[in-house]
């Protein structure tokens, strides 16, 4: 007799298995079987070989069988009996299992009436199973040949998804009724998860479908409308020209997929939504942008130089940096450099030169004014969640351009203010960071845009008041303003021409002195830029414009005569060297945000008790400043100091509506009073400028270029400036340091000698 190990197959009395002959070989230890064959299944509890198979690999029922019919599809047939009881399992050496065993008796409770109503019931449910699946005929072959709930368990046996545990326990059941309300169980439940994973598959199949036939036709809609509008070009929808303009954008995935997202919402609102507004607007603007990279072009630096020298006459550093910034970007084949910050008085060219390193470079200009900005807003942009959102002022100059690389000029850096709405200058730092620029994510568009080729330029009248985070990402370059020379030049080949121009006057009709030019800068200007001498220019070519109109036939030549009849404003009056020179006032240099000038410090003693007057609207700085020069003075002069006791001190700088501060006027301060106790005049032809220290050092100042302009203009023939100001003087105008003696100086003592009011000591 033939013991055969089975596996996850349920074992059912009075049953037909169809077993693969090839396996029940192996499981015989290759004997040769044939029909008629008995045999015993065993239940093994895990799958394993006969060679690992031990005495307690099995369960402790199995059934009795004999082999009936051996088919030519490679199956054998095999009818099982009873079930037996298994006493012992040997192992002999050649893998051969021995068995001793008893029969187990079924508890006969289940009447054949019951039995074959069951039955019948499970074929018919089985049948429209089967009928349901792909190889409906074979499994209704199989259905057919069922002749007992047990023989239904072992066909379906394969199929069902459940334990050993659970496969042997309905063949350990006594109950022949239990035993078949199990196997209706399994079956059942098996059946019930096929048809709704059937009904899934079918339902799912449908949709596939039904998406797969929307898509064809949508494209077949799609060819269909594109030879319309190719025909009939002004009747293209929005909607159509929105999706036309997404798929020739490259956008980036992000960005694609949001204007995807607000196009389907257009499409699905229609026009006479509330919102369709919002979403036209929002797909006007990121299909309105230029996704696309440029290459990046080569530059050649005499053409760029030639266009800035033709735009701006003299700022060789600045040109020279700019020149120096085109050569990184040819080497490294790269957009942008560096952000440049130009600083400067108003009218000095910061601006108008970010135009001509545009022209320079070939590229398209923007300007984005932030002077009065306090809204985070306007350089992020507002969401669309807001009612009248916009995008920022950033990404709106990029719109404005049409390209991704503009030369974009952000003027007024120095005048933004931060507000409850956010810090403007916070925001901009993202902005001007190359290492962020790259995903800059407007509130507006809400999707990451590429600032990286855009080369950016900012202006300022002065650093002092951009917060120093921003100032650490950009590299400050000085314009320190033009001599009279160089406002004569620019006069005479940018801003006369343009305003006779402007005016419709010809060169014939009228022509301009050099001497009348000289004029209106010395008498009528007195800026560190052009500004306002480019007004002056304009408004004597506009009142003269009624005589050239009146007399067309003559020619107009302007004296300086004719200057003064014609303007309208009178002559400015400029600080100049006092005629009669007195102790206790001395001249100094200031500087202003509209260039230099030069201020006096005044001095007097009077009766009193020891008490300090300061007058002329000075800050803390320059009253601290004050106090450091008596105490000075009070310990280089100590015998002529004692007259402080008893007299009262009066410090003023004239102008006294005008706001004065800074620690520059130190060393005037400390003259003007040693000036003062000595009672020796100091030269009024001379003028100094720097900061002391208590222990009488001459420390550095800044705007040099710009004081040392202002004394120049004045008629000052000498002035002071700290040792460690003299490298500055390299932006210092060549004429103007012609004119002026200079005169570095390190210690007070060293101003005070040179003015006579110490006497030179000989060794």
């Amino acid at each position: 007799m033939l013991v055969i190990p089975t596996y996850n197959i349920i074992l059912s009395p009075d049953a037909a298995i169809y077993y693969p002959i090839d396996q029940l070989r192996r499981s015989s230890g290759g004997n040769g079987i044939a029909v008629g064959e008995r045999m015993i299944m065993i239940v093994a509890k895990q799958n394993r070989k006969t060679n690992e198979l031990t005495e307690d690999s099995f369960y402790p029922i199995g059934v009795s069988g004999i082999i009936t019919e051996l088919n030519q599809h490679g199956y054998a047939v095999i009818r099982t009996g009873y079930r037996v009881n298994l006493e012992d399992v040997f192992i002999d050496p050649d893998h051969t299992i021995r068995l001793m065993t008893s029969r187990r008796r079924d508890t006969e409770d289940l009447e054949e009436a019951v039995e074959a109503e069951k039955l019948k019931n499970l074929l018919e449910e089985m049948r429209r199973f089967a009928s349901t699946l792909q190889w409906a005929e074979t499994a209704e072959y199989f259905v057919n040949q069922i002749d007992s709930i047990g023989m239904a368990a072992c066909i379906m046996s394969p199929m069902l998804e459940i334990s050993n545990e659970e496969r042997y326990a309905i063949l350990a059941e006594d109950s022949k009724l239990k035993r078949a309300e199990r196997i209706e169980k399994v079956l059942y439940e098996f059946m019930e998860v096929g048809r709704i994973t059937n009904e899934a598959l079918s339902s799912q199949q449908k949709e596939y479908q039904q998406r797969y036939r929307e898509a064809a036709i949508k494209r077949q809609m799609e060819h269909l409308q594109r030879e319309l509008d190719e025909m009939h070009p002004e009747n293209v929808t929005d909607v159509q020209r929105f999706a036309k303009k997404i798929a020739e954008s490259g956008m980036n995935e992000t960005a694609r997929k949001e204007a995807e997202k607000v196009l389907n919402r257009l499409r699905q609102e229609g026009k006479e939504s509330v919102e369709s507004g919002m979403l036209y607007d929002y797909l006007d603007f990121v299909t309105g942008l230029s996704w696309k990279k440029e290459d990046a072009e080569r530059i050649d630096l005499e053409v760029a130089r030639e266009i800035l020298d033709e735009d701006h006459y003299g700022l060789k550093k600045v040109k020279d940096r700019i020149i120096q910034q085109i050569a990184v970007m040819n080497l490294k084949k790269q957009q942008s450099g560096s952000i440049l910050l130009f600083v400067g008085a108003p009218g000095t060219g910061k601006t108008s030169i970010g135009k001509s390193i545009a022209r320079a470079l070939g590229r398209k200009y923007v300007r984005v004014s932030l002077g009065g900005v306090h809204d985070e807003s306007d350089i992020r942009g507002h969401r669309r969640t807001y009612i009248g959102a916009m995008p920022g002022r950033i990404m709106d100059g990029i719109h404005k351009s049409g390209v991704s690389n503009p030369v974009m000029v952000l003027d007024e850096v120095d005048k933004l203010s931060a507000s409850y709405n956010g810090s403007p200058a916070s925001a901009l730092l993202e902005v001007l960071d190359p290492e962020q620029n790259n995903t800059f994510t407007d509130h507006y568009m809400n999707v990451p845009y590429d600032l990286s080729d855009v080369l950016f330029i900012c202006t300022a009248n002065t650093a002092d008041t951009i917060p120093e985070p921003l100032l650490n990402r950009m590299e400050v370059i000085q314009f320190s303003g033009y001599t009279p020379l160089e406002k004569l030049q620019i006069a005479r080949n940018h801003l006369v021409p343009k305003a006779m121009e402007s005016m419709g006057i010809s060169g014939e009709q009228m022509s301009i002195e050099e001497a009348a030019l000289e004029t209106m800068i010395s008498d009528y200007t007195m800026e560190a830029g052009v500004r306002g001498l480019r007004k002056c220019i304009d408004t004597l070519c506009r009142s003269l414009a009624v005589k050239v109109s009146s007399h067309p036939e003559e020619s107009l030549c302007v004296t300086p005569e004719i200057v003064r009849e014609e303007m309208e404003s009178r002559p400015i009056q400029h600080s100049r060297i006092l005629p009669e020179p007195k102790a206790g006032v001395v001249t100094g240099l200031a500087w202003t945000p509209v260039g230099g000038e030069i201020l006096y410090i005044e001095t007097m003693l009077t009766k009193g008790k020891g008490e300090l007057k300061i007058t002329g609207q000075l800050g803390d700085v320059m009253k601290e400043s004050a106090l450091i020069a008596l105490s000075l003075v009070r310990s280089l002069f100590p015998a002529e100091a004692e007259r402080l006791n008893d007299h009262d001190l009066h410090i003023h700088v004239p102008a006294g509506a005008v706001p004065k501060d800074g620690p520059s006027a130190g060393i005037t301060l400390t003259t003007a009073l040693a000036s003062l106790l000595t009672g020796k005049i100091v030269d009024p032809h001379i003028a100094m400028t720097g900061e002391v220290a208590l222990r009488g050092a001459v420390t550095p100042i800044g705007g040099l270029p710009e004081k040392l302009m202002a004394a120049e203009r004045a008629g000052i023939t000498s002035v002071f400036i700290p040792e460690e100001n003299v490298f500055d003087l390299k932006d210092v105008a060549a004429e103007v340091k012609d004119r002026i003696e200079i005169i570095p100086v390190g210690t007070v003592e060293d101003v005070l000698r040179r003015t006579g009011l110490i006497a030179n000591t000989v060794e």
